[in-house]
């Protein structure tokens, strides 16, 4: 199979701040006292661009704005892709699945109907997932995937990395269900690893959460009243320019 063509295409260092999976407690308390700030301000919720910015606050690394394909986050020479699932249970949760970016055959391969050979088309959905892990590590390794389950009303979370990695395409075996969605399943264990959506070419990888993944509860903070608040920077009328 030819190499996907994509829209996306460098800096690598063996650094890191912690060995994966092993989230050390303090970078914990760093993300709890971001999630504060956050429900604080009146958050119902944290998700997108707020996890971001907490996670790389708590690493000491930069959220990119941008990301170059997978790395969201980055620390010196290597990089994460932060995920953020809403979950009422997160603490008992076994598995998860990912929304790992779309996949398009149609725009990578030039195919006109996924339908046709569902196995080919599964193939070449997972080899532009492959592709993605290659453009991200010329560029940062490692390169992990940094997940967090969240209970916004209980105020639970787990959290967990994993390696992100390439998969053999040969290992997998792909169905349509009646919804008419890719899923591949492991050849040798059966085990249902990714679902390709035709519609929008979503793809989603299906993980395990493993027993190191770090569980924690923080208390729900007052509300800041924003009056006071205004007091306390100092806000006044000089601060905003008409024209």
């Amino acid at each position: 199979m030819r190499r996907p063509k994509l829209r996306d295409n460098r800096n690598k260092g063996p650094y890191e701040p912690y060995p994966l999976g092993q989230i050390p407690d303090d970078v914990i308390y760093n993300i709890a006292k971001g999630m504060t700030y956050y429900f604080a301000i009146g958050r119902a919720d944290i998700g997108g661009d707020d996890w971001g910015d907490i996670f790389a606050n708590a690493v000491g690394g930069e959220h990119l704005g941008k990301p170059i394909g997978l790395a969201d986050v980055i620390y010196k020479g290597m990089a994460w892709s932060v995920k953020s699932v809403k979950d009422n249970r997160p603490w008992e949760k076994k598995t998860v699945r990912l929304i790992s970016g779309r996949n398009s055959p149609d725009y990578s391969f030039k195919v006109d109907n996924p339908h046709a050979n569902v196995q080919k088309t599964g193939d070449m959905a997972l080899s532009i997932w492959n592709e993605r892990v290659n453009i991200a590590r010329e560029r940062y390794e490692p390169l992990r995937t940094c997940v967090l389950l969240r209970n916004p009303l209980t105020m639970r979370f787990a959290l967990f990395e994993k390696e992100t990695l390439r998969y053999d395409v040969s290992d997998f075996e792909w169905r349509e269900n009646k919804n008419g969605n890719f899923e591949g399943y492991h050849k040798s264990t059966e085990k249902h690893c990714f679902t390709w959506q035709p519609s929008g070419s979503q793809f989603t990888i299906i993980c395990d959460v493993p027993s190191s993944a770090k569980r924690f509860q923080i208390k729900r903070p007052p509300m800041l009243d924003f009056e006071e608040t205004m007091r306390q920077i100092g806000f006044d009328k000089e601060w905003v320019l008409i024209q």
